[in-house]
């Protein structure tokens, strides 16, 4: 009953790696490909549209980065926790 539990939660948190992952790549892609570089004196429609690109972009990559950050950091706690609960068993 324990290792299930032990293994759900490993599960959860590699999970939310692995989401986090995919949001901080879709991030990226919107900074890079579609906003892309701005041209030197764009019409205000693609003045725009860069805007609008870049600030969901940063959004996603800001997301991204910190559930990565906080599900690795709970992976390794669960890591160490378990670790240390094995040797006292």
């Amino acid at each position: 009953m324990k290792q299930d539990f032990r293994n759900v939660l490993g599960q959860a948190c590699n999970a939310a790696i692995l989401a986090g992952c995919i949001i901080l790549f879709l991030g990226l892609y919107y900074c890079i490909i579609k906003a892309g570089i701005p041209y030197q004196d764009p019409p205000l429609e693609l003045q725009i549209k860069y805007a609008i690109h870049m600030g969901i972009g940063d959004i996603l990559t800001k997301t991204g980065a910190i559930i990565i950050f906080f599900s690795g950091g709970a992976r390794l706690l669960l890591a160490k926790l378990l670790k240390d609960a094995s040797h006292d068993i």
